[in-house]
């Protein structure tokens, strides 16, 4: 008889509620705002000010898997592991790019700056936090 997984400690189930819920509000927010810059017309293009051409729809495209990361973290899934390792380097790697646009003399909003940490921070510290926060599981479950 196979032996269930042992479920993780209260303050690990907490922690984990609380990020996949700040993932998925993440996510939301990115979906709103993205939509709302690429899609509400030459007023919210503008309101943006200078917009990073290759950032926008990253972003905007990127917040549909925090969404999904977010229900898989709080639904307790492994997936939210790997999803959280690759929106940290896809994230880290299109912050590198801008990094590059911004010393080429391309323009820029300090705000992309600041999103842009904010997000490599986050999805980095999902991808080494969740590892101990998922409920451990068995080989070939």
């Amino acid at each position: 008889m196979p032996i269930a997984p042992a479920p993780a400690p209260a303050k690990f189930r907490r922690l984990r509620l609380v990020l996949g819920t700040v993932a998925l509000v993440f996510g939301v927010g990115t979906i709103a705002e993205g939509g709302y810059v690429m899609f509400g017309g030459p007023e919210a293009r503008a309101a943006a000010g200078a917009i990073v051409p290759f950032v926008l729809p990253f972003n905007f495209a990127a917040g549909f898997l925090y969404v999904l990361a977010g229900l898989a973290t709080l639904a307790d899934r492994r997936p939210a592991l790997w999803w959280s390792r690759g929106l940290a380097f896809a994230t880290l790697s299109i912050f590198a790019a801008l990094g590059w646009w911004i010393s080429a003399g391309y323009p820029y909003e300090a705000h992309t700056v600041a999103a842009m940490s904010l997000r490599s921070a986050f999805w980095l510290a999902m991808s080494l936090a969740l590892p101990r926060l998922l409920s451990p599981r068995r080989s070939g479950v």
